[in-house]
């Protein structure tokens, strides 16, 4: 599972939970949040929301809160693997306890990687 720092045409910032194999309708997701485009973030932009380097971006303990959405598929797993904070650092946990600890807002907008 990746965690990915967007933004919408305000600068808003949020955090997008996504299959490690997926990318994200970036379309998609901004008719749900009812705004007009959600971009990924800068690098420095990203670091500067989160506190953690990009490649290591965990949802816990950003630096500032930011909204989680969570692609709804990961909550069928029995257990996902999510980044600690630390490029390479992964921890695994039950998925649901990201329902438990985060006010996540389930999504429906992944897309197949392109090759």
């Amino acid at each position: 599972m990746k965690t990915l720092v967007m933004e919408t045409e305000s600068k808003k910032p949020i955090l997008v939970l996504m299959h490690g194999d997926c990318e994200v309708s970036t379309r998609q997701l901004a008719r749900l949040m009812g705004v007009k485009h959600i971009t990924p973030c800068e690098v420095e932009v990203a670091q500067k929301h989160t506190g953690y380097q990009v490649g290591g971006i965990s949802p816990f303990g950003t630096r500032r809160q930011m909204p989680v959405y969570a692609e709804s598929s990961l909550f069928q797993l029995s257990r996902i693997y999510i980044n600690g904070g630390k490029r390479g650092f992964l921890v695994e946990i039950d998925p649901n306890n990201l329902r438990e600890v985060l006010n996540v807002t389930e999504v429906e907008v992944a897309l197949q990687a392109s090759p």
